[in-house]
């Protein structure tokens, strides 16, 4: 098993690595560039005209990966759930990405049908998941398991639409997103391993190796960004992977830097509206960091310190 993770890992590096030097030029040539929000900080700007959807070529690094090092997962069931809710959720963030594109403005998918579509996705998730496992859950850092039965579909629902709506509002610095997504999966490994899913932990590898291909080209100044498509399939593979494995309390702890990141934005809004006056200089955090007079590189290196330390307290919490 070692050595297929590894394997993997080195594989999805190698592949993105090779991909998106080829990648980044032709989006450029198609013009499928980022489009710049004019309320945004004023340092963004430069970025307009950045390609994005780089998260369609880790998508597809990720799985020619397992193709190649775990063709049999393929007829796995769970390994097939997964993979659905990363495709699936990726399928949402292309269609934001490629309407913006064509309008260019960053109106995209409205939100209204976006959540939508990620609620229906979740639904499905949890008929397909129901017909596989149980709906328990368990107490960290007990032996005590609770049956929520239907009601495991709320948690489901919360689930998929807040892991990827957070996921997604992380990804608006450089080198952000793809850096606490390695970290949030880092700890799935080795719970997806103690649960003997092997080829989930084997592709998680993959997809981690690819992350770093990404990661060369996106950090600051980025050559390219994932784009919805990127961060919802990163998004909807977290909240699967926490299911599968039965961690979803840990994912709390071991995401907690996009928690925090969705609750700001939801505090800002609610806030404003209710008040009229806002808490952050700027929603999601990370923004309120740089209006602070935070470089946009200290902001991720101290977003990603965070969530690396979230991360081993959400394994240790795995663990015991």
């Amino acid at each position: 098993m070692l050595v297929k993770m590894i394997l993997a890992f080195g594989i999805g590096l190698g592949l993105a690595l090779l991909l998106y030097p080829l990648a980044i030029p032709y989006l450029h040539k198609i013009k499928f560039g980022q489009s710049i929000r004019q309320e945004g900080p004023k340092s963004h700007l430069i970025k307009a005209g950045t390609p994005t959807m780089g998260g369609v070529v880790f998508i597809i690094t990720s799985i020619v990966t397992a193709l190649i090092v775990i063709p049999k997962a393929f007829s796995d069931k769970t390994f097939l759930l997964v993979l659905f809710a990363f495709i699936a959720y990726g399928i949402i963030g292309f269609v934001d990405d490629f309407l913006i594109v064509v309008k260019k403005n960053n109106d995209g998918l409205k939100a209204k049908y976006k959540f939508l579509m990620q609620s229906v996705l979740a639904v499905v998730f949890y008929i397909l998941y129901r017909s596989l496992t149980n709906s328990l859950i368990i107490i960290p850092f007990t032996s005590i398991q609770i049956d929520l039965g239907w009601f495991y579909m709320i948690l489901v629902f919360f689930m998929f639409t807040g892991t990827s709506n957070a996921v997604n509002l992380a990804d608006g610095l450089d080198g952000l997103c793809a850096g606490l997504s390695i970290f949030a999966f880092v700890p799935y490994i080795f719970f997806c391993y103690r649960s003997g899913l092997i080829n989930i932990a084997i592709f998680l590898c993959g997809l981690i190796g690819s992350l770093l291909g990404y990661l060369k080209y996106n950090f600051h100044p980025a050559k390219i960004f994932m784009g919805d498509a990127g961060s919802l399939a990163l998004g909807g593979l977290l909240a699967a992977v926490a299911m599968v494995t039965k961690e979803e309390i840990a994912l709390v702890l071991i995401g907690g830097v996009f928690v925090i990141e969705v609750l700001s934005d939801i505090i800002q809004i609610g806030s404003f509206k209710l008040t009229g006056k806002r808490v952050f200089k700027m929603a999601p955090i990370h923004h309120h960091f740089e209006l602070s007079g935070w470089k946009e590189t200290k902001v991720v290196l101290v977003f990603w310190l965070c969530g690396l330390a979230l991360s081993l307290i959400g394994l240790l919490i795995g663990v015991l």
